[in-house]
Protein backbone atom coordinates (compact mmCIF):
# COMPACT_ATOMS: atom_id res chain seq x y z
CA UNK A 1 0.00 0.00 0.00
CA UNK A 2 1.31 3.33 -0.88
CA UNK A 3 1.98 5.79 1.40
CA UNK A 4 -0.33 9.19 2.11
CA UNK A 5 1.60 12.32 1.87
CA UNK A 6 2.20 13.91 5.40
CA UNK A 7 2.15 17.13 5.97
CA UNK A 8 3.66 18.37 9.47
CA UNK A 9 3.35 22.10 10.58
CA UNK A 10 5.76 22.31 13.12
CA UNK A 11 9.25 21.43 13.09
CA UNK A 12 12.55 23.32 14.33
CA UNK A 13 14.76 21.59 11.95
CA UNK A 14 17.16 24.79 11.38
CA UNK A 15 17.45 25.20 15.14
CA UNK A 16 18.79 21.35 15.09
CA UNK A 17 21.21 21.81 12.51
CA UNK A 18 22.65 25.22 14.10
CA UNK A 19 22.71 24.64 18.03
CA UNK A 20 22.54 21.05 18.30
CA UNK A 21 24.78 20.84 15.18
CA UNK A 22 23.11 18.08 13.70
CA UNK A 23 23.76 17.23 10.00
CA UNK A 24 20.10 16.24 9.31
CA UNK A 25 21.03 15.51 5.65
CA UNK A 26 22.72 11.81 7.43
CA UNK A 27 21.05 9.43 8.15
CA UNK A 28 19.87 9.24 12.04
CA UNK A 29 21.74 6.25 13.06
CA UNK A 30 24.81 8.08 11.86
CA UNK A 31 23.23 11.13 13.70
CA UNK A 32 22.61 9.08 16.89
CA UNK A 33 26.10 7.71 16.89
CA UNK A 34 27.80 11.03 16.99
CA UNK A 35 26.33 12.21 19.76
CA UNK A 36 25.94 9.45 21.96
CA UNK A 37 28.79 10.74 24.41
CA UNK A 38 27.65 13.96 24.36
CA UNK A 39 26.69 14.73 27.92
CA UNK A 40 25.50 18.86 27.10
CA UNK A 41 21.52 18.26 26.00
CA UNK A 42 19.31 15.60 27.49
CA UNK A 43 18.21 14.64 24.35
CA UNK A 44 21.76 13.56 22.71
CA UNK A 45 21.75 10.49 20.78
CA UNK A 46 17.85 10.22 21.00
CA UNK A 47 16.81 12.52 17.75
CA UNK A 48 14.07 11.62 15.74
CA UNK A 49 14.23 13.75 12.98
CA UNK A 50 16.54 13.98 9.80
CA UNK A 51 15.70 15.14 6.38
CA UNK A 52 16.12 10.77 5.24
CA UNK A 53 13.56 9.82 7.82
CA UNK A 54 11.34 12.78 6.42
CA UNK A 55 11.51 11.67 3.15
CA UNK A 56 10.82 7.42 4.25
CA UNK A 57 7.78 9.09 6.03
CA UNK A 58 6.66 10.71 3.02
CA UNK A 59 6.50 13.80 4.57
CA UNK A 60 6.89 15.94 2.19
CA UNK A 61 6.00 19.46 3.52
CA UNK A 62 6.56 20.83 6.53
CA UNK A 63 6.51 24.14 8.24
CA UNK A 64 9.85 24.54 9.50
CA UNK A 65 11.31 27.32 11.80
CA UNK A 66 13.19 29.96 12.91
CA UNK A 67 13.72 30.05 16.59
CA UNK A 68 15.82 32.52 19.21
CA UNK A 69 14.70 34.35 21.97
CA UNK A 70 16.01 37.28 23.96
CA UNK A 71 16.59 36.65 27.78
CA UNK A 72 17.66 39.52 29.82
CA UNK A 73 20.61 38.91 31.85
CA UNK A 74 18.68 38.24 35.20
CA UNK A 75 15.93 36.11 33.04
CA UNK A 76 15.53 32.30 34.24
CA UNK A 77 15.48 31.39 31.05
CA UNK A 78 18.18 30.71 28.34
CA UNK A 79 17.87 32.66 25.18
CA UNK A 80 20.35 35.77 23.61
CA UNK A 81 20.97 38.68 25.40
CA UNK A 82 20.34 41.18 23.34
CA UNK A 83 17.49 41.83 20.28
CA UNK A 84 20.46 41.48 17.94
CA UNK A 85 22.16 38.67 18.88
CA UNK A 86 18.82 36.65 18.59
CA UNK A 87 17.96 38.06 14.97
CA UNK A 88 21.88 37.32 14.16
CA UNK A 89 21.13 33.52 15.18
CA UNK A 90 17.86 33.96 13.09
CA UNK A 91 20.29 34.47 10.14
CA UNK A 92 22.43 31.36 10.89
CA UNK A 93 19.50 29.37 10.72
CA UNK A 94 18.26 30.99 7.69
CA UNK A 95 21.70 29.99 5.97
CA UNK A 96 20.98 26.49 6.97
CA UNK A 97 17.86 26.40 5.24
CA UNK A 98 19.41 28.11 2.29
CA UNK A 99 22.21 25.37 2.07
CA UNK A 100 19.84 22.92 1.97
CA UNK A 101 18.19 24.50 -0.66
CA UNK A 102 21.54 24.55 -2.71
CA UNK A 103 22.20 20.57 -2.25
CA UNK A 104 18.99 19.85 -3.22
CA UNK A 105 17.53 18.77 -0.18
CA UNK A 106 15.05 21.20 0.96
CA UNK A 107 12.81 23.39 -1.25
CA UNK A 108 11.37 26.68 0.06
CA UNK A 109 7.66 27.39 -0.36
CA UNK A 110 6.83 31.20 -1.18
CA UNK A 111 3.18 31.10 -2.98
CA UNK A 112 0.51 29.25 -3.74
CA UNK A 113 1.85 28.13 -7.13
CA UNK A 114 4.92 27.06 -4.93
CA UNK A 115 3.22 24.80 -2.64
CA UNK A 116 0.66 23.13 -5.79
CA UNK A 117 3.67 22.09 -7.78
CA UNK A 118 5.61 20.84 -4.57
CA UNK A 119 2.26 18.52 -4.34
CA UNK A 120 2.83 17.24 -7.69
CA UNK A 121 6.51 16.50 -6.87
CA UNK A 122 5.40 14.36 -3.78
CA UNK A 123 2.16 12.87 -5.62
CA UNK A 124 4.35 11.79 -8.69
CA UNK A 125 4.93 8.61 -8.68
CA UNK A 126 7.19 7.88 -11.20
CA UNK A 127 10.00 9.54 -9.24
CA UNK A 128 11.11 7.88 -6.07
CA UNK A 129 10.61 9.73 -2.90
CA UNK A 130 14.44 9.45 -1.56
CA UNK A 131 14.90 11.88 -5.03
CA UNK A 132 12.51 14.81 -3.82
CA UNK A 133 13.13 17.76 -2.21
CA UNK A 134 11.40 18.55 1.12
CA UNK A 135 9.13 21.53 0.74
CA UNK A 136 9.17 23.65 3.45
CA UNK A 137 7.09 27.21 4.59
CA UNK A 138 9.19 29.13 6.75
CA UNK A 139 7.51 30.54 10.28
CA UNK A 140 8.91 32.20 13.06
CA UNK A 141 8.39 30.80 16.09
CA UNK A 142 8.54 34.01 18.98
CA UNK A 143 9.12 37.22 17.92
CA UNK A 144 12.09 38.26 20.14
CA UNK A 145 14.49 38.43 17.26
CA UNK A 146 12.51 40.84 15.39
CA UNK A 147 15.04 44.03 16.81
CA UNK A 148 12.05 46.53 15.67
CA UNK A 149 8.68 45.73 13.61
CA UNK A 150 10.26 47.08 10.46
CA UNK A 151 12.28 44.03 10.12
CA UNK A 152 9.27 42.18 9.19
CA UNK A 153 10.27 43.35 6.06
CA UNK A 154 13.41 42.22 5.91
CA UNK A 155 11.92 38.59 6.94
CA UNK A 156 9.16 38.79 4.71
CA UNK A 157 11.64 39.84 1.99
CA UNK A 158 13.15 35.89 2.44
CA UNK A 159 10.12 34.32 2.65
CA UNK A 160 8.71 34.69 6.12
CA UNK A 161 5.28 33.69 5.81
CA UNK A 162 4.00 32.66 9.20
CA UNK A 163 4.85 34.17 12.94
CA UNK A 164 4.15 33.81 16.61
CA UNK A 165 4.54 36.28 18.51
CA UNK A 166 5.98 34.31 21.70
CA UNK A 167 7.12 31.24 22.95
CA UNK A 168 8.23 30.45 26.58
CA UNK A 169 7.96 33.24 29.37
CA UNK A 170 8.15 37.15 29.05
CA UNK A 171 8.82 38.25 25.69
CA UNK A 172 8.82 41.06 23.73
CA UNK A 173 6.23 41.37 21.97
CA UNK A 174 3.90 38.86 23.89
CA UNK A 175 4.64 36.85 26.98
CA UNK A 176 4.35 33.08 26.43
CA UNK A 177 3.77 29.57 27.78
CA UNK A 178 3.97 29.41 31.58
CA UNK A 179 4.08 33.23 31.78
CA UNK A 180 0.97 35.83 31.92
CA UNK A 181 -0.01 38.75 30.63
CA UNK A 182 -1.41 40.87 27.67
CA UNK A 183 0.22 41.10 23.83
CA UNK A 184 3.04 44.51 24.43
CA UNK A 185 2.50 47.56 22.89
CA UNK A 186 5.06 46.22 20.26
CA UNK A 187 2.90 43.33 19.39
CA UNK A 188 0.23 45.20 18.45
CA UNK A 189 2.13 47.31 16.27
CA UNK A 190 3.62 43.74 14.60
CA UNK A 191 0.25 42.95 14.31
CA UNK A 192 -0.23 45.84 12.04
CA UNK A 193 2.57 45.42 9.99
CA UNK A 194 1.64 41.34 9.93
CA UNK A 195 -1.76 42.33 8.61
CA UNK A 196 -0.63 44.36 5.23
CA UNK A 197 1.34 41.02 4.14
CA UNK A 198 -1.33 39.15 5.28
CA UNK A 199 0.84 36.72 6.98
CA UNK A 200 -0.26 33.75 8.99
CA UNK A 201 -0.33 34.31 12.98
CA UNK A 202 0.11 31.32 15.06
CA UNK A 203 -1.30 31.09 18.23
CA UNK A 204 0.47 28.54 20.06
CA UNK A 205 2.17 29.74 22.81
CA UNK A 206 -0.09 32.71 23.42
CA UNK A 207 -1.41 33.37 26.85
CA UNK A 208 -5.01 33.16 27.69
CA UNK A 209 -5.18 36.89 27.59
CA UNK A 210 -2.97 37.43 24.52
CA UNK A 211 -4.81 34.39 22.88
CA UNK A 212 -8.56 36.95 23.04
CA UNK A 213 -6.71 40.14 21.74
CA UNK A 214 -5.29 38.78 19.22
CA UNK A 215 -8.96 37.42 18.25
CA UNK A 216 -9.81 41.13 18.35
CA UNK A 217 -6.68 42.86 16.85
CA UNK A 218 -5.84 40.05 13.97
CA UNK A 219 -7.93 40.11 10.83
CA UNK A 220 -5.39 37.89 8.80
CA UNK A 221 -5.23 34.05 8.60
CA UNK A 222 -4.43 32.29 11.89
CA UNK A 223 -3.81 28.32 13.00
CA UNK A 224 -2.27 26.97 16.02
CA UNK A 225 0.31 24.73 14.53
CA UNK A 226 1.13 23.03 17.29
CA UNK A 227 -1.60 22.49 20.09
CA UNK A 228 -3.58 19.84 22.31
CA UNK A 229 -6.07 19.55 24.42
CA UNK A 230 -6.98 21.42 27.59
CA UNK A 231 -9.69 19.01 28.51
CA UNK A 232 -7.77 16.20 28.48
CA UNK A 233 -3.86 17.68 29.66
CA UNK A 234 -5.46 20.94 31.84
CA UNK A 235 -2.49 23.43 31.63
CA UNK A 236 -2.30 26.62 30.18
CA UNK A 237 -0.04 25.57 27.15
CA UNK A 238 -3.28 23.93 25.59
CA UNK A 239 -6.37 24.88 24.18
CA UNK A 240 -9.61 25.32 25.42
CA UNK A 241 -13.05 24.07 24.09
CA UNK A 242 -13.96 27.44 23.68
CA UNK A 243 -10.24 29.21 22.33
CA UNK A 244 -10.75 25.88 19.91
CA UNK A 245 -14.23 27.02 18.67
CA UNK A 246 -13.61 30.81 18.65
CA UNK A 247 -10.10 29.28 16.03
CA UNK A 248 -12.47 27.33 13.96
CA UNK A 249 -14.83 30.11 13.44
CA UNK A 250 -11.83 31.91 11.71
CA UNK A 251 -11.46 28.70 9.59
CA UNK A 252 -7.63 28.05 11.41
CA UNK A 253 -6.67 24.61 11.65
CA UNK A 254 -5.18 22.89 14.51
CA UNK A 255 -2.01 20.57 14.63
CA UNK A 256 -1.45 17.88 17.30
CA UNK A 257 2.37 17.89 19.34
CA UNK A 258 3.67 14.49 19.88
CA UNK A 259 5.73 16.02 23.15
CA UNK A 260 4.79 13.56 25.74
CA UNK A 261 3.71 16.49 28.29
CA UNK A 262 1.46 17.78 26.03
CA UNK A 263 -0.45 14.26 25.11
CA UNK A 264 -0.99 13.21 29.28
CA UNK A 265 -0.82 15.13 32.46
CA UNK A 266 1.12 12.57 34.31
CA UNK A 267 3.95 13.23 32.17
CA UNK A 268 7.00 14.97 34.23
CA UNK A 269 9.77 16.58 31.85
CA UNK A 270 12.92 15.22 32.56
CA UNK A 271 11.13 12.30 35.16
CA UNK A 272 8.91 10.15 33.55
CA UNK A 273 9.26 7.50 30.66
CA UNK A 274 6.90 7.23 28.63
CA UNK A 275 6.98 3.44 28.30
CA UNK A 276 6.47 3.22 31.78
CA UNK A 277 3.23 5.34 31.52
CA UNK A 278 2.56 3.27 28.31
CA UNK A 279 1.95 6.97 26.52
CA UNK A 280 1.33 6.15 22.69
CA UNK A 281 1.18 7.56 19.16
CA UNK A 282 -2.49 6.87 19.76
CA UNK A 283 -2.85 9.48 22.35
CA UNK A 284 -2.47 12.07 20.40
CA UNK A 285 -6.23 10.92 18.31
CA UNK A 286 -8.41 11.24 21.71
CA UNK A 287 -7.37 14.97 21.63
CA UNK A 288 -8.12 15.11 17.75
CA UNK A 289 -11.47 13.03 18.71
CA UNK A 290 -12.08 15.92 21.45
CA UNK A 291 -11.72 18.42 18.76
CA UNK A 292 -14.15 16.34 16.02
CA UNK A 293 -16.52 15.91 18.05
CA UNK A 294 -16.70 19.37 19.73
CA UNK A 295 -16.70 21.28 16.04
CA UNK A 296 -18.97 18.73 14.22
CA UNK A 297 -16.08 17.47 11.50
CA UNK A 298 -12.64 16.45 10.86
CA UNK A 299 -11.27 19.79 8.96
CA UNK A 300 -10.00 21.45 11.40
CA UNK A 301 -7.10 19.11 12.81
CA UNK A 302 -3.52 18.14 11.39
CA UNK A 303 0.33 17.02 12.80
CA UNK A 304 1.84 19.99 14.02
CA UNK A 305 4.74 17.37 15.32
CA UNK A 306 7.13 19.59 16.88
CA UNK A 307 9.56 16.13 17.31
CA UNK A 308 12.83 17.34 18.07
CA UNK A 309 11.19 20.32 19.92
CA UNK A 310 14.28 20.41 22.54
CA UNK A 311 13.47 16.93 23.14
CA UNK A 312 13.92 13.00 21.64
CA UNK A 313 12.51 10.17 22.30
CA UNK A 314 12.66 10.19 26.20
CA UNK A 315 9.97 12.50 25.62
CA UNK A 316 8.08 11.20 22.76
CA UNK A 317 5.28 8.19 22.84
CA UNK A 318 7.02 5.13 23.19
CA UNK A 319 6.18 3.57 19.87
CA UNK A 320 7.46 6.47 17.54
CA UNK A 321 11.21 5.54 16.90
CA UNK A 322 11.32 8.21 14.07
CA UNK A 323 9.26 10.77 12.59
CA UNK A 324 8.62 8.33 10.09
CA UNK A 325 6.13 6.24 12.20
CA UNK A 326 4.12 9.02 11.44
CA UNK A 327 2.38 6.78 9.09
CA UNK A 328 1.41 4.61 11.40
CA UNK A 329 -1.42 6.94 12.18
CA UNK A 330 -3.11 5.27 9.02
CA UNK A 331 -3.95 2.42 10.30
CA UNK A 332 -4.36 3.84 13.70
CA UNK A 333 -6.90 6.02 12.65
CA UNK A 334 -8.63 3.09 10.60
CA UNK A 335 -9.06 1.29 13.51
CA UNK A 336 -10.80 4.05 15.86
CA UNK A 337 -13.24 5.05 12.73
CA UNK A 338 -11.75 7.60 11.33
CA UNK A 339 -12.66 7.95 6.99
CA UNK A 340 -10.73 7.59 4.49
CA UNK A 341 -11.46 11.14 3.46
CA UNK A 342 -10.40 12.15 7.43
CA UNK A 343 -7.53 10.49 7.22
CA UNK A 344 -6.47 12.47 4.32
CA UNK A 345 -7.40 15.54 5.82
CA UNK A 346 -5.33 14.88 8.84
CA UNK A 347 -2.10 13.81 6.92
CA UNK A 348 -2.31 16.81 4.80
CA UNK A 349 -5.49 17.82 3.42
CA UNK A 350 -6.70 20.53 6.06
CA UNK A 351 -3.58 22.15 6.53
CA UNK A 352 -2.93 22.15 2.46
CA UNK A 353 -6.45 24.02 2.04
CA UNK A 354 -5.67 26.47 4.70
CA UNK A 355 -2.26 27.44 2.82
CA UNK A 356 -4.04 27.42 -0.66
CA UNK A 357 -6.12 30.12 0.61
CA UNK A 358 -3.45 31.80 2.82
CA UNK A 359 -0.16 32.07 1.29
CA UNK A 360 0.56 34.98 -1.98
CA UNK A 361 -1.18 33.67 -5.19
CA UNK A 362 2.24 33.81 -6.79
Amino acid sequence: MSKRLILDAHLDLSMNAIEWNRDLSKPLSEIRKAEMHMPDKPDRGRGTVCLPELRKGKIGIVVATQLARYSPLDSALAGWNSPQQAWAMTQAQLAWYREMEAIGEMKQILTRKDLNQMVALWEDSSIPDEDKAIGYILNLEGGDSLVTPSYLDRAYDYGLRALGLSHFGPGRYAPGTKSEGPITELGKELLTKMEQYKMILDFTHLTDQGFEQALDLYGGPIWASHHNVRKIVPNQRQLTDEQIKKLVKRGAVIGGMLDCWAMDIRFIDTISDPWQLDIKLEHLVDHWDHICQLVGDSEHIGIGSDLDGIFGTEQSPWDLNSIADLQKYEEILDRRGYSDKDIDNIFHGNFLRFLGKSLPTG
